[in-house]
Formats: C-alpha cells, structure tokens, sequence
C-alpha cells in the first residue's frame, strides 16, 4: 500500500478523494462483532462509576443514582447523533472527522487533539486508581510504583495488534460485567433472605429513610453531575473503532442500542441495590463504593474479587485510552494537524509512534502519584470531564449540521437515524453547557477550565503555524459518501 501522505496529496491535487481517512487506512480490520460489543458494554463500566462513585454518593446521597439516571439519557442521545454518523460515513478518524466536514477544519483539528488530551489525563486518572487499588493487598507498595508497571504492560499489548487489543479488552470488559451482575444479584439476596451481616438493616428504605433522595438539597446533587459525567466517558469509544470493525454497518448499531440496557443495569440498578444494602452515609471519597459493600456485609473473599475487578476496570480504560490516542494521532497527521510520523503503521498495522509518545506523557501520571498522590485522581478526573464535554459538544453539532444537509438533500440520510432528529442532540448540547457552568462554578474543578485557556492558546497557536506550512490548510474540506460505504466513493463537496 502506498503511504496515506501521498495519496492524500495525490487527491488534493486532483480534486477526487476525500481530505478525510479511508476507513481502513491501512489498518487491520481485526475486530470481530463480540468485540465491538464487549468494548461497547466495558467502556461504559470504568473508575468513573468503581472509584468516583464514592464521592458522589457522599456528595448526593441516593439522589446519586436519579443523576446517574438523567446522565444516561444524555449519553444515549450522543450515542445515536453518532452512530447516525458513523453509518453515514464511518472513518476511523470519527469525531475529529465529522468536525472537519460540517463545522470546519479548525473544529476537527480542536477536536482531534482535544480527544487525544481527554486520553491522556483519563488513562493518568486510571493508572492512579489501579494504584490505590493495589494497596488493597499491598499497602507498602507506593502508588507510583504500580502506576508504573501497569503503563508498561499495557503499552506493550498496544504494540503487538489490534487483534490483542481486542481479545485483552473483550476480557477485561467481561470481568467488569460479571462481577457487576454478580454483585447485584448477591445484593438482591440480602435484600431478600437477609443473610451476611448486613442483612438486619439492608432495606429498601435506606434510598430515603436517611435524609430523603436529596439529604444535601438539589443543588449539591446537581454538582456531581461533572463527576457523573466523567463515569461515561469512553462510551463514545465506539465510533474510534469503526475503521477497524469486520462490519461496522452491523456491529455499530448493535453496540449502541445496547447503551440504554447498559445504563440501566450497570449504573441505575448497581448503585440501587449497593444503596439499598448500605446507607449512604457510611460512603467516603477515596474508597470505592463496591468495595466497602462488601466488607460492610463481612463477606471479605468477596472485597478482595471486588477489588480485582475495579483494578480490572481501570487496566481496561487505560488500555482503551492508549488504542485511542495512537489513532487520534495518526488521523491528525493523515490530514496535516500534526507531525507526519504520527501517520506511520508499524509491521503489524498499529500507529506504534502515536501510541508511544501517548503513553510517555501518560506517564505524567506516574509523577503525580509520587508527588501529590492525594489529589492526583481530582486533578485528572477535571481536565478529562472538560475534554469529553468538548468531544461531545462537536458530536452533537455536527449531528446538528447533518441532519439540516439531509433535509436539504445535499447529502445521502443515514441507514441508522437518530430517533427525534436533531431535537435531542439540542437537548443533549444545551445539558452539557449547563454541565461546563458547573464545573465552573466548583472551586475543586475549576483548575480545568484553566488548563482548557491554556490549551486553548496553545492549539490557536499551532493552528496558526500549520496554516503558515500549508496555506491550503483551512481550505480542504472531507468529501461526502454514501451511508455505510468507504470515504472516497463519492467524491464532490462536502457542502
């Protein structure tokens, strides 16, 4: 295969082909229909729902749990805005692509450096808390160490193939999943035979014998919405998988009608029954909320299988978040918005150079663990809410522009409509702007609309020096394609 660089010129010079990424790119199409889906379900099970929840729950009390439920519903709005347009053109580069055509380059360019940011301060977020689950078995092992390791291994399944990716995620997000059910369907037990030593005060009316569902008043219950939001990020992961799916037309679909059931069971129904089980206020920031179900119960085997399946979920984000950087990466410099050697395929078809300098600035996070390993996990949970909240936003708008080039027949409807059109995705956006007001009104928070002007400045700038190297830059524009079929099928413009 000739090199994606030239090729690109190649169509730039002569007008035909798409200034976007062909699905495959060169990739390996090495991801079966059980992994999407398993990737699908796991990205939704993450350190957002085993590690946040704690603070949450403390800061909401059974509230938490309509604020999980509203959160949801938003997501499943996003997911359908974007699944309508990864049937419409499905590209590996997805977000960043789909900004590029209906909302500009400079939009796909925030966008794609952006959702690379959003990995990086998240799989920093997950190394910190699988380190501090590791001191639930060994306490004298200090936090960096362990971040440590775990950045290695996991960097080291990222260089081998997707297929490895693949199979090691479809594991990781298997444990997630049965343990969760596992532990409901033991919940429901003592809720119901009363047996371990919770059994004499597990009742359903803990959800609102302590202070009602809103003990702290709405208002705070409203705060954890940025802490709940956080607990969806790598939903979207999805549509990152799209260039290297066997049949993304069938797989796509499937794993976003599931998010619904998702929501429900694995958040919804899992925080309910641990609530119902354990008063809420016996929960803390720091602690995972699962974890100290199960001791609460004096069922100890089982918080230790707890705390390997929370270890578990964080191993399976970080290791999502590397796949995902080295393919943001790469579609970056496949359309000119970042270093060139980003484009690169090793021999086994990984973006090895992405992926590397990813997990080199991810192991920031080892530093911070040996610095201020206290607040280490509220530094990187902040930035990387910020940045999904962005990556979200620029979904929705393109969703939004689609939808009014459909209506006007300028390009081919999508085999998988969003339901409502573009009413939700308003809906959706609308929900995330009252969401960034939050973040900015919190003082523990705000740190990441700081770093978000400087990061701001900082893609402004580089904007400006691209646009220096490439006049042309700002001016190319991804060709439309018919639903379901490669990028470059149907060349013309974009508008």
């Amino acid at each position: 295969m000739t090199s994606v660089q030239v090729a690109r010129h190649e169509d730039d010079a002569t007008g035909n082909g798409a200034a976007g990424s062909t699905p495959e790119e060169g990739y390996e199409r090495g991801l079966g229909s059980r992994q999407v889906q398993m990737i699908a379900i796991g990205g939704a099970i993450g350190v957002g729902l085993f590690m946040g929840a704690g603070a949450n729950i403390a800061k909401a009390g059974p509230s938490i749990i309509l604020m999980y439920a509203l959160a949801g519903v938003i997501i499943f709005f996003i997911m359908r805005a974007l699944g309508e347009l990864l049937l419409y053109r499905p590209v590996s580069g997805s977000f960043s692509e789909y900004a590029r055509e209906f909302l500009g380059p400079f939009f796909g360019y925030v966008t794609g450096w952006t959702y690379w940011l959003m990995w990086i301060v998240t799989g920093m977020a997950e190394l910190t808390a699988a380190a501090i689950y590791i001191h639930f078995w060994f306490p004298d092992i200090p936090q960096w160490v362990s971040a440590l390791v775990f950045l290695v291994v996991l960097f080291g399944v990222n260089l081998i193939s997707v297929k490895i990716f693949g199979e090691v995620e479809f594991w990781f997000s298997m444990v997630k999943v049965t343990a969760i059910i596992g532990m409901i369907v033991i919940g429901l037990g003592v809720l119901t035979l009363g047996f371990s030593d919770a059994g004499d005060t597990a009742t359903p009316s803990n959800l609102w014998s302590h202070g009602g569902m809103f003990p702290n008043g709405i208002g705070d219950s409203l705060m954890t919405l940025q802490g709940v939001m956080f607990a969806y990020l790598a939903v979207e992961l999805v549509g990152v998988t799209a260039g290297e799916s066997e049949n993304p037309k069938e797989t796509l679909p499937k794993a976003i009608n599931t998010l619904p059931w998702r929501i429900i069971v694995f958040y919804v129904g899992a925080l309910a029954v641990l609530l119902a089980v354990v008063k809420w206020t016996e929960f803390s920031a720091g602690q995972s909320p699962f974890v100290h179900g199960f001791e609460k119960m004096g069922i100890p085997l089982a918080a230790g299988i707890i705390n390997f399946v929370v270890l578990t979920a964080a191993l399976s984000s970080c290791n999502s978040g590397m796949y995902s950087t080295g393919r943001m990466l790469r579609d970056l410099a496949n359309n000119f918005e970042a270093p060139k050697v980003f484009g690169k395929l090793n021999a086994r078809k990984t973006p090895a150079v992405g992926i590397t300098v990813s997990v080199i600035l991810m192991g920031i996070g080892v530093v911070l663990n040996y610095v201020v390993p206290e607040k280490a996990f509220t530094y990187v949970v902040s930035v990387a809410t910020a940045s999904g909240i962005w990556t979200w936003m620029m979904i929705l708008l393109s969703h939004i522009r689609y939808r009014s080039a459909v209506k006007a027949g300028r390009l081919p409807a999508s085999s998988f409509p969003a339901p409502g059109g573009a009413v939700f995705s308003w809906v959706a956006f609308l929900f995330l702007v009252c969401v960034t007001g939050m973040i900015a009104y919190d003082k523990d928070s705000r740190v990441s609309l700081y770093v978000g002007a400087v990061w701001a400045v900082a893609l402004g700038i580089g904007w400006v020096l691209l646009r220096r190297a490439n006049p042309q830059l700002g001016q190319r524009k991804p060709q439309p394609a018919v639903a379901g079929e490669p990028q470059d099928a149907t060349p013309g413009s974009s508008k």
